[in-house]
């Protein structure tokens, strides 16, 4: 039994990669055997692996087509963000953030300005944010996180291509880190909040042109 949860989170884990690295594309079907030819596993633990991100809305099961990477939506993407702004609020608002996570965030913030494309600029920002909520001791919420991001990655993906947004998002993430190093937790909180609704707006306003 322990064998067949630790292929399943495997897969999992595999495919949540190949979402984020951008080999996967909006409304793809996954195929089964090519997965399984992939990672010599049996198509069972592929399977589990789906439902599991059918259960968090990151796939879809669609009549005769299998599972796809579930289309975006406007409701969706509100109640997303949303949560996210939520956990990680609270997240930050749990940890005691020392000298050394304070240094891991501006050096990440240098890779997140210095990105050289669209993809790598989301995965820079989703590492910025992952730095900032991982010294969280909640394991659930922590994981819960990484499912939800993996979802978001594929709406700022969609919509956020134009470099003249994250000035804003850049502006953002240096006020959370002074923030932090002056130990104000309750603006750095305020302000991680209006960067996940600062990006929600403009997603919204993408979707409903």
């Amino acid at each position: 039994m322990t064998r067949k949860i630790n292929l399943r989170d495997q897969v999992r884990d595999y495919l949540l990669n190949e979402m984020t690295a951008g080999s996967l594309e909006l409304g793809k079907t996954i195929n089964l055997a090519a997965l399984s030819r992939a990672l010599n596993v049996s198509v069972t633990p592929i399977r589990e692996a789906l439902a599991q991100l059918q259960q968090a809305r990151i796939i879809e099961a669609v009549p005769n087509r299998g599972f796809i990477i579930a289309e975006l939506d406007v409701k969706e993407a509100e109640d997303l963000y949303q949560l996210v702004a939520s956990l990680e609020v609270m997240a930050i608002e749990n940890t005691e953030f020392k000298e050394e996570n304070i240094t891991k965030l501006n050096l990440q913030q240098e890779i997140f300005e210095n990105a050289p494309n669209a993809i790598a600029r989301i995965q820079a920002d989703l590492e910025f944010h992952r730095l900032l909520t991982k010294g969280f001791e909640n394991d659930l919420a922590l994981k819960l996180l990484h499912d939800l991001k993996t979802r978001v990655f594929f709406y700022e993906r969609a919509f956020m291509a134009n470099d003249s947004f994250y000035n804003k998002s850049d502006n953002q993430h240096e006020a959370i880190i002074s923030a932090i190093a002056d130990d104000n937790v309750p603006t750095a909180s305020l302000l991680l909040k209006m960067n996940w609704m600062l990006i929600l707006n403009y997603i919204q306003k993408k979707l409903t042109e």
